[in-house]
Parts: C-alpha cells; sequence; structure tokens
C-alpha cells in the first residue's frame, strides 16, 4: 500500500506535496513525511500520525522554497511502527538522495546481506525501503559520474531490477539532477505521471494514484509502464526508457477491489466503474440461486465506504430498495491498516452506526468490498441483528482471501484468515451471516480487465495462492505468516536484528 508523490516545479512544491497527500491518505495512516530541495540544501519532515498533524505551520514554512520534492504516506505492517522508519529515508552517497517507496522486496534479507558484505552500505532500519534506496545508490555511485544524466540514472535502475525480486513503485530525489519514478517490471503497484502548464513553465508530478493529479489540476499523461523509468531533471526536461529486459503488465487486483480511491484510474482502468462491474457480476451470481426472481431480499445496504459502489448496480439487477443503513464516522482510520485485532474490535463500534429505520423487520443484504479477518463485517452483521433485522445476508465483491500477500499488501498471518480451512457456509457461520455469496475469481478479473483488454493479467495471489514473481516458497510464507499475525505487530521496540523477516516488510 503506501502512497508516494514527486513534483519537479518553477515554484515551491511544499504545499503541492501536502495537498497530494492528503488526496492519498486513505493509502497509509500511520505516518508521513516530505522532502525540498533548493539549490544544494535539502529540508525534510516526517513523523507518525496523520497528514494534518505531521505537517504544521512551522514545518511547512521551513521546507521552504524547494522547487523539487517528494512525499510519502505509511500505513503500518508488521515489526516496529518507529518515526525512523517513515519515509522519505535519505543517504548522502552519492550525491544525496531522497527516496519514498510503495510495495514490497520479497529478496530483502539477501539485497541486505550484499549491501553489507560486497557494497559495503549499512542498512539501519528494518525497513526494505532503505534497502530499496541503498541498492538504487550503489549502482549509481558505481558509475561514477560527477553529475547523472538520464541514461546513467536509467542504468542504475536497470541493475535494481535485476537485483530486486517483488512488487515496488518508487520515487527518488537526486540531489542536482532532479527526480526519477520508477516500476517493477510486473507492473505490480501503481505509478502515474502527468503535467501542468503555468505561467512560468510545466510542472510534472509522480504519483501512486491518478486522483492527486486531478486534485491540483494536472494532466494525466499516462501510467508508468513496467519495468519503465521516468526521469525529470531539475530543469523540467523529462526522459523515459524501459529498464528491464522482460516485462508484462500484472498490476495487482486489491488495487480495484479496496485500495485505490474509486475516483483514481490506475492502468487506464477506472477504479468505480470496475467495482460497479463486480455488483453487476454479484448480482447474476445471487440470482443464479434464485432463477424464478424468488428471493426475500427487502433491502440492500452497503458496507460504507467501499462497498457502495458494487452495492448500486446489484440492488437494480435483485430489483430491490438500495438504502444507506450504516453511517461512518470518517474521522476513524481504516480498520483494514489498524495494528492490532484489539484495536480493530474497539475501532469498528466507534466507526459505524447503524440506521435502525432501515433495517428493522427486514431482510437485509449487506455488501462489502471483502471479507479479510472477519472482525468488523460480524461486528456489523450484529449490529444490524440489534437494530432489529429479521434476516442478514452478505455479499463479498470479492474471493476468499485465503493467501496472504508478498508484494505491500499488509494481510494478516494466515490462521487469522476467517476464511482459513472454511467452506463458505462454515465462514457464513462464523460471521454470523444467514448466508454468504462470494464473487468468483473470474468475475472479479473480468471487472476490472473490462477497461482495460491490454493488461496481460492480474496479480491475485491472495485469492488463488499464485506468486508471479516465482520465488516464494513455504519456508518464505511460514516466516512472513509468523511476522504478520497480532502477537508480532504488538511487540514494542524489537530492534531490526530481532525482527528478522518482520523488519523486512515495515515499508508499506
Amino acid at each position: 500500500m503506501c502512497g508516494i508523490v514527486g513534483i519537479v516545479s518553477e515554484k515551491p512544491v511544499s504545499q503541492d506535496l501536502y495537498e497530494a497527500l492528503t488526496v492519498l491518505q486513505h493509502r497509509g495512516q500511520d505516518a508521513a513525511g516530505m522532502v525540498t530541495c533548493h539549490g544544494r540544501k535539502l529540508q525534510m519532515r516526517k513523523a507518525n500520525g496523520l497528514v494534518r498533524d505531521v505537517f504544521q505551520q512551522q514545518h511547512m514554512q521551513r521546507l521552504g522554497d524547494g522547487t523539487v520534492g517528494l512525499a510519502h504516506v505509511r500505513y503500518p505492517t508488521a515489526g516496529s511502527s518507529s518515526s525512523a522508519e517513515a519515509q522519505p529515508m535519505y543517504v548522502n552517497s552519492p550525491y544525496g538522495i531522497a527516496f519514498a517507496h510503495n510495495g514490497n522486496l520479497t529478496n530483502s534479507l539477501e539485497l541486505q546481506a550484499d549491501l553489507f558484505k560486497e557494497d559495503m552500505r549499512h542498512v539501519n532500519t528494518g525497513s526494505d525501503s532503505e534497502v530499496l534506496l541503498n541498492v538504487f545508490a550503489h549502482e549509481l555511485q558505481e558509475l561514477g559520474a560527477d553529475r547523472p544524466d538520464a541514461e546513467q540514472i536509467f542504468k542504475a535502475v536497470e541493475e535494481v531490477h535485476r537485483r530486486c525480486s517483488g512488487g515496488y513503485a518508487g520515487i527518488a530525489l537526486i540531489m542536482g539532477a532532479g527526480i526519477v519514478g520508477f516500476r517493477d517490471p510486473l507492473g505490480i503497484r501503481p505509478l502515474i505521471y502527468g503535467k501542468k502548464e503555468t505561467a512560468t513553465g510545466i510542472d510534472y508530478m509522480l504519483a501512486s494514484e491518478s486522483v492527486a493529479l486531478d486534485a491540483l489540476g494536472y494532466q494525466r499523461i499516462r501510467d508508468v509502464k513496467p519495468g519503465e523509468a521516468v526521469f525529470i531533471s531539475n530543469n523540467g526536461e523529462i526522459s523515459t526508457a524501459i529498464c528491464a529486459d522482460k516485462t508484462r503488465l500484472i498490476p495487482c487486483i486489491f488495487e480495484y477491489v479496496y485500495l485505490a480511491r474509486p475516483d483514481s484510474i490506475i492502468d487506464q482502468v477506472s477504479v468505480y466503474k470496475a467495482r460497479l462491474r463486480m455488483g453487476e457480476h454479484l448480482g447474476k451470481r445471487i440470482m443464479e440461486r434464485f432463477p424464478a426472481n424468488d428471493h426475500d431480499i427487502d433491502v440492500v445496504v452497503p458496507i460504507p465506504d467501499t462497498g457502495r459502489t458494487a452495492a448500486l448496480p446489484l440492488a437494480h439487477q435483485l430489483n430491490v430498495k438500495y438504502r444507506e443503513g450504516f453511517v461512518k464516522n470518517r474521522y476513524i482510520g481504516r480498520t483494514f491498516i489498524m495494528p492490532g485485532q484489539s484495536e480493530r474490535k474497539r475501532s469498528v463500534r466507534q466507526k459505524f452506526n447503524s440506521i435502525g429505520l432501515e433495517l428493522k423487520g427486514k431482510n437485509v443484504l449487506l455488501v462489502d468490498d471483502s471479507i479479510v479477518r472477519g472482525t468488523t463485517i460480524k461486528q456489523i452483521i450484529q449490529m444490524a441483528r440489534d437494530a432489529g433485522a429479521r434476516k442478514v445476508y452478505l455479499a463479498s465483491a470479492a474471493p476468499p482471501v485465503r493467501y496472504p500477500n508478498v508484494y505491500g499488501i499488509d494481510m494478516p498471518s494466515v490462521n487469522e484468515f476467517v476464511a482459513n480451512n472454511k467452506s463458505t457456509e462454515e465462514i457464513g457461520l462464523e460471521i454470523g451471516a444467514d448466508l454468504l455469496v462470494y464473487q468468483t475469481l473470474e468475475d472479479l478479473i473480468e471487472s476490472a480487465r473490462e477497461g482495460n483488454p491490454d493488461i496481460e493479467g492480474f496479480e491475485t495471489s491472495v485469492f488463488d495462492g499464485v506468486y508471479i514473481t516465482g520465488d516464494i516458497d513455504d519456508k518464505y510464507l511460514n516466516q512472513l505468516s509468523k511476522s504478520r499475525n497480532d502477537q508480532a505487530k504488538n511487540q514494542e521496540d524489537v530492534s531490526p536484528s530481532e525482527q528478522g523477516i518482520i523488519g523486512l516488510h515495515n515499508h508499506g
């Protein structure tokens, strides 16, 4: 997950970076950071907390007149939540490089050992973002240029792709040169860039989602291609190059299910329209259970906010009323990305309140985007019953989540999945639903692919256990499972050496 943004302009960029981060806040609520560059001076501010809390007036003044900068919002995965692991991260050699990253390296441990033994570089945190930064810095230093040009920067990115495995998108600010954004050779994690014509010239922005460009008046140019690097010099000159031998476009499908904002367009696919199609397919699956349209559903109620879009066409197909049955407290964070089970349980009741008039005495079909642990939906189902619902059915716009994600999404330990080793009927009993209907994987893929037939496939490992980088084995998954359970996440002040693989998945 995480959100990244970089801007090159003729005017100070700190305010635009701040506004872009607020638009990307849904991608990370644990920490935020920003760095700006003016001449030969870098100014940085980063800390734990929401964007509005991290950047106060004095911080924005200190970030000052820099016309080049990048920023990051982070969400917690496993291991330490120390502010030292907030991004951007920085190394002073060569040139001075700041870096913001979204994704996960699946060979972090091996890379960390290589950096220490062969590259003579020290990684000081448990973050694989720092590993990726040091790999890039080392490869750039090996070229030995006084000031790197686009060709040399692209050569360093080539070596990053050669050495690194996983799903990642990154933006690096290189002192005296500009910013470069790059995306993994499979295009798993998103990255897009655009431009804005101003009175003083053309500004450029790189960001995780198109909505950040839209909000600041930038015109979308296109998504960064798999394996591609986009370099924007301090002078506003833009260069692009494919920096990997083998590339395929296989984006993460969970972006369309849950992670991205509905008003974003990722790899030319409207997230909103993809979710509409999910609802249409889901409606067909429900109607297959009632071929004579003899269901007893009185009302379709979405779980706000991400369940709304799929619920609309579903209600239309079932020919029943669509109603808002729950009000969401917008000042409570996304429970999916909260660090511990106890905190998630407390937050659900604070986050939602039922509207009894829409639920009492009715057979209610709830619609959610996905079901992971089942913690939230189980309590919501009980809230519907407490409000007087006769029956509570549930439809999930995504298939059962049964496998961990290794490419940058904080899925829990496998034994914490509510679908682990359970049939659909058993899951329904576990969460207290009278009927549970899941989307099929085929329909989910079709919902997203329809927006861009050129997409070769989707990263769907959380549903089918297929890891497209080809380097994931049972040993890796077992280590990952130990690091991602709630007990591990609740540990405090664990050193990087003690964290092992835990720390190396602490980027966001």
